[in-house]
């Protein structure tokens, strides 16, 4: 059994993907809005962009840890993260993420060795290998 570190707790109260969300500290709190693309207002946040900047911050801190523990200088390192969702084809929905690293000033094969190894120790990566298609993009400087 894991020894838990932190727990995070948040509530979506009204009509789901058309509510309201909140931590339970208080620290994250707004309405959401289907997007426009899925037929919806568009005018509030959605689980994919929540999914999406907490993959992209995990992703960067596991990345940061790696290149420490390397002794590799990473200040300049970016991670975007981009979260699609679609039809299964078996009447759900399904998610894809793109992650693009951009490391300035390491050689582009140094750059994926990193990217590589913190797809490895990043929780939201280890979450969801095997379960959703993951692309991790190394951007050239």
């Amino acid at each position: 059994m894991m020894e838990t570190l932190y727990t995070a707790e948040a509530l979506s109260t009204g009509a789901g993907r058309d509510g309201h969300v909140r931590t339970t500290d208080g620290t994250v709190e707004f309405d959401l809005a289907v997007p426009k693309e899925m037929g919806g207002s568009g005018e509030g946040a959605n689980p994919e962009q929540l999914f999406a900047a907490g993959y992209s911050a995990c992703f960067h801190s596991a990345l940061q840890a790696v290149a420490r523990t390397r002794k590799i200088p990473v200040a300049d390192s970016s991670v975007g993260a981009r979260v699609g969702i679609g039809p299964n084809g078996q009447g759900g929905f399904q998610l894809e993420v793109l992650l693009e690293v951009t490391l300035p000033g390491l050689p582009a094969d140094q750059a994926r060795e990193l990217a590589e190894a913190a797809h490895q120790v990043c929780p939201y990566s280890n979450a969801t290998r095997g379960n959703i298609e993951v692309t991790l993009n190394v951007v050239e400087d």
